[in-house]
């Protein structure tokens, strides 16, 4: 960055406010939401939504719980007026939501708003000006002066279309590029505002102090927030309202300090749509709260349908890291990770306290409609922890824990020799063909088992180098005696060192699943598995399968 003039670019001025309080505050409680997807987020596409697109979305912002939803700038264009009457023709609007319609202080557009607006039983109006310095300076060459009073005839031509309109009307007004506007005017221009309107506690105002432009450090627009809210007359009556971009890529930063420095209201979109850098993502801030064990009162919990309505009305991709709904957000590749989930999701399922505790996991994936199927994907970097799980989880094998490092160091062989992410299927495919279709010199035919007085005899059938042996032993139980059968004839030395079962499937079809480790007179460990209706069977299977494994 050496090429870059020095006084190019300077750094936000601090805010006068010696005794800020919002440090120490903590959010207790959701804000009032507003989404502006279609209007904000609308603007920002290549391709601006169709009817059929924004009816989607109108009806899934409903289905999430917003009951303030901006749904355009009806006195800009016909498809933006239509929209709105096709939601009043068809009784689209609830009677507990309110719509919200953007427009400028001119009064041709403001009386075409309302004409979009007739029928509408709760309606706001959000009327807006620049007042930035550089607004002022570069763009429009107005006096302060000049802006207050296009501000205020703004409300005045609210107010007169107001008289003849059937619904309640609630005033909105935006210091538009407020985080560029000095503190004293945009409270001095707000103030002049809500007192034109008449504000009183039956007659509110919502300011909304937008980061038209993120221009510093989400701790400077908490103190713009709290110093207005110390500045702005009847505070019990105004309802501070945020609007923040993601230049900086701070947006939620910023919204929870702000609401922690006496926000009321938010706005943003879902998945920060919106132009440039996009608006504050409500999801993820909605999400936050969650996470804090405050009810967001937005419901986020089948996040694979709002990513489908968003990306097919957007025709914007999500990205996979994208917080809490991205493909990748509960995904561990790395083995200390994915050892540490397994361990947590363990630990989660046996404890009597409802409170989440997993590591690398803030929120409960099924709190937001995903499954555990994804939390662990395995790649060269995974450990054998890992492949464990999936095992377990996608295909109900429970490996006993000294089996991991054995196939982890399998599949691991096998993602180093692809450089490339193994599928669900194609890591049992890797179990079955080690522990299911292994080079057989040895093979089970058949085994008969009596027991008697604790003394358990066997009789065993099986082939050996291509021929069939018949043999006869005894033992403390099916598998030892079992044993001792098959080394009357068996010249490789081994003994039996650990051994486990467990059921796979369903009841009416469950399998019996075992795993023998045997240990060699070279202290080689190796491990096999059996497969079978009958658990003793199963158990014989997971010894030949051992052996075939060690001796070949």
């Amino acid at each position: 960055m050496n090429q870059v003039k020095m006084g190019k670019y300077r750094p936000y001025p601090q805010i006068d406010l010696p005794n800020r309080q919002w440090p120490t505050k903590t959010i207790t409680k959701a804000p009032k939401w507003c989404s502006v997807d279609l209007r904000d987020g609308n603007q920002a596409l290549i391709n601006p939504m169709d009817m059929n697109k924004k009816l989607e979305l109108f009806a899934l912002l409903l289905k999430l719980g917003f009951k303030e939803i901006e749904v355009g700038f009806p006195s800009a264009s016909k498809v933006e007026f239509d929209f709105l009457r096709r939601l009043v023709d068809d009784k689209l609007i609830p009677d507990d939501v309110t719509v919200q319609v953007l427009v400028q202080a001119r009064e041709h557009l403001i009386k075409r708003s309302f004409e979009a607006l007739e029928g509408v039983k709760k309606a706001t109006v959000h009327i807006y000006n620049s007042t930035s310095t550089a607004q002022r300076k570069i763009v429009f060459g107005k006096s302060k002066e000049e802006i207050v009073a296009l501000a205020l005839q703004g409300v005045d031509l609210v107010k007169k279309y107001e008289k003849d309109f059937d619904g309640e009307v609630f005033l909105e007004y935006s210091p538009e590029s407020f985080t560029g506007t000095e503190l004293e005017f945009a409270a001095e221009i707000s103030n002049a505002v809500t007192a034109r309107w008449g504000i009183s506690s039956t007659r509110k105002v919502i300011i909304n102090l937008p980061a038209t432009v993120e221009m510093a450090t989400p701790n400077i627009y908490a103190d713009q927030i709290e110093w207005m809210s110390n500045h702005l007359d009847n505070r019990e009556n105004v309802i501070i309202s945020t609007h923040t971009h993601n230049d900086r890529g701070t947006s939620v930063a910023a919204t929870e300090l702000a609401l922690l420095a006496g926000a009321d209201r938010v706005e943003g979109t879902l998945l920060s749509n919106g132009e440039r850098t996009g608006n504050v993502d409500m999801i993820t801030l909605a999400l936050n709260m969650l996470t804090q064990g405050v009810n967001p009162e937005l419901d986020f919990s089948d996040i694979n349908e709002v990513l489908e309505v968003v990306e097919k009305c957007t025709e914007m991709d999500t990205h996979a890291r994208h917080p809490y709904v991205g493909e990748l957000v509960y995904t561990a590749f790395s083995g200390s990770h994915q050892d540490a989930i397994n361990k947590g999701l363990a630990y989660q399922k046996n404890s009597q306290d409802s409170f989440w505790e997993v590591p690398y996991l803030p929120i409960d994936p099924e709190d937001v409609g995903r499954s555990y199927e994804s939390i662990i994907r395995i790649n060269s970097q995974s450990g054998k922890g890992g492949v464990a799980f999936i095992l377990e989880k996608n295909f109900g094998f429970a490996l006993p824990k000294a089996m991991h490092p054995e196939i982890g160091k399998i599949v691991q062989g096998i993602t180093d020799v692809k450089g490339r992410e193994l599928s669900s299927d194609e890591i049992l495919d890797i179990f079955e063909d080690t522990y299911f279709k292994a080079k057989q010199h040895i093979s089970f035919v058949d085994f008969t088992v009596e027991s008697i007085n604790k003394v358990s005899t066997c009789k065993l059938t099986y082939s050996y180098n291509g021929k069939e042996i018949i043999a006869s032993g005894e033992g403390n139980g099916p598998i030892d005696a079992c044993k001792n059968a098959l080394m009357k004839d068996y010249k490789n030395d081994f003994t039996i060192k650990s051994y486990s079962e467990h059921s796979c499937g369903d009841q009416s079809s469950a399998k019996a699943i075992a795993y023998i480790e045997i240990q060699t007179k070279d202290t080689l460990s190796c491990y096999g598995v059996g497969k079978d209706n009958d658990i003793a069977t199963a158990s014989i299977k997971a010894m030949f399968c051992a052996l075939n494994r060690a001796f070949n």
